[in-house]
């Protein structure tokens, strides 16, 4: 009797397991197809030290929307424009999740990030106030002088440097420019001189959470080693949050000092905020205001640098589009030999170089992971609750079938079409699409024009190599880096 009841759960046994193994293989079928899994590790071998690359690569084989395996972590990764409009577009809303990289954890109050938390209410209320007192064309027209005073400084040390025949790093003073631009339209102050190695501890900050944020971290693919914290990323992480949570604290409490003392306002986007907080306390407060101020410091500086050195190395490379460049910001130079902000967005073929500058050499190359909130049906597949969704905006900027020689820099190619960067045109999404992308789009607009307009108004540059040796290799991070910074010496224009 024993062993017929043995027999009989055993034959139960290996009919459930059958059944629950049918399952899987039933979801895994529905899942998008994707290259074979190693137990344990997944697709990790598969990524190397530009994932960007090696996804497109994995993308000719196993097609447009692609399933990977990072550890324990399902993903599906987006490769072709068709395939991120299905996700960024037609299932915005389900795809709008994010999943939290442990390093991000290190910062205090991380759920009250806009980068980061879901896409709910205090998410909206966040993304109001940015686009009230932050990228509404009439606040950034308020607040133009501000950013156009940091660039007379930043050309006042050109000057310098060229009287003394000095070279200097363009992408670290594109960052000191860019941070000065943030913070005066913030803050109404500097926080940085040109001179400075390390910029007042910004760009170290910075350096170190761009390198964190973005490396790969055994803790995210396997969450059970997150309290071991192995590869001492979020004790990293926190060490720049931390230098930053100081920093932060220190301009908001010396401002509502300021405010109390009854002192003249200053106007600018801090006091917006603090005015907004003081009406809608129980939605925004001064934890909101303080982590928006750290990303806005982290998300407004190192792309807008890297851009403007990217743009800047190609026409150095390009003369003839470096010569084209200056004599179309030459038309609205004023009789006191200024650029004005206002004057230059504008200008076509400058507009040109950056877009292209910035397909080419996308500075976030995959885009911020998004979380899928529900199953959802992705074409043809059935994606389930919680799976990462990666779209790879590098691979689809460089897709053949939209664009005519991918890997050649020709700016021209933004002349032809109206091709724009706000996230409507699939083939083409520096800044991502749909209710995650990037709000700070306008401003980064206006930021690196002025800057790239600036540096080839006023000087010309002298590499110290041949042009045929520029090094155009790349670093793999949360942003896109030169691996090699781009030194040049500038000579004034007579």
């Amino acid at each position: 009797m024993e062993l017929l009841f043995l027999a009989l759960s055993s034959i139960v046994f290996f009919f459930i397991l059958f059944l629950f193994h049918g399952l899987d293989l039933h979801r895994k079928r529905r899942m998008p197809p994707g290259p074979a899994a190693l137990p344990i590790i997944g697709n990790l071998l598969d990524l190397g030290p530009k994932p960007h690359e090696s996804l497109a690569k994995l993308s000719r084989k196993h097609g447009p929307l692609m399933t990977i395996r990072l550890g324990s972590i399902t993903t599906v990764v987006a490769s072709t424009p068709e395939a991120a409009r299905e996700i960024l577009q037609r299932n915005d809303e389900a795809c709008s999740g994010r999943l939290v990289p442990d390093a991000v954890t290190a910062l205090d109050n991380h759920d009250a990030a806009v980068l980061w938390i879901s896409a709910n209410e205090e998410w909206r209320t966040i993304r109001k106030a940015l686009n009230t007192y932050l990228t509404h064309q009439h606040k950034l027209d308020t607040l133009r002088d501000l950013r156009q005073k940091v660039v007379e400084g930043m050309l006042d040390f050109l000057r310098e440097s060229a009287r003394k025949n000095a070279a200097v790093d363009i992408g670290k003073l594109a960052f000191a420019a860019a941070l000065n631009q943030m913070s005066n339209t913030c803050l109404s102050r500097n926080v940085t001189g040109y001179e400075s190695d390390d910029i007042g501890g910004f760009k170290t900050a910075v350096k170190t959470l761009m390198e964190v944020d973005g490396k790969f971290n055994i803790a995210d693919i396997f969450p059970v080693l997150k309290p071991l914290d192995p590869q001492n990323i979020r004790r990293q992480a926190k060490a720049a949050y931390d230098w930053f949570d100081k920093v932060t604290d220190g301009f908001i409490n010396d401002r509502l000092n300021h405010r109390e003392s009854k002192l003249p306002r200053f106007g600018d986007m801090l006091d917006s905020l603090l005015d907004y907080s003081q009406e809608n306390e129980k939605e925004f407060n001064l934890i909101h205001i303080k982590t928006l101020l750290v990303d806005l410091f982290l998300a407004g500086t190192e792309t807008s640098s890297n851009t403007t050195e990217w743009a800047m190395t190609e026409l150095l490379l390009n003369p003839d589009m470096f010569s084209r460049v200056r004599q179309e910001v030459s038309t609205i130079v004023g009789e006191d030999g200024k650029i004005q902000e206002a004057k230059i967005l504008d200008l076509p073929y400058l507009h040109a170089v950056i877009k292209e500058t910035m397909r080419l050499h996308l500075s976030v190359p995959l885009l911020v992971p998004h979380k899928t909130e529900t199953e959802v049906k992705l074409g043809e597949y059935i994606v389930p609750k919680n799976t990462q969704i990666l779209v790879n905006a590098w691979a689809i900027a460089r897709d053949p079938r939209y664009w005519e020689d991918p890997t050649v820099f020709k700016p021209e190619r933004f002349l032809e079409n109206e091709l724009e960067y706000k996230g409507q045109h699939f083939q083409y999404l520096p800044f991502g699409s749909g209710r995650r992308m990037c709000p700070g789009i306008p401003l980064a607009h206006r930021v690196v024009s002025l800057m790239v307009a600036s540096f080839v108004y006023h000087f010309d540059w002298k590499l110290p190599h041949a042009r045929e040796e520029m090094d155009m290799n790349d670093i793999f991070g949360l942003t896109l880096l030169r691996a090699t910074p781009l030194v040049a010496t500038p000579i004034p224009i007579k």
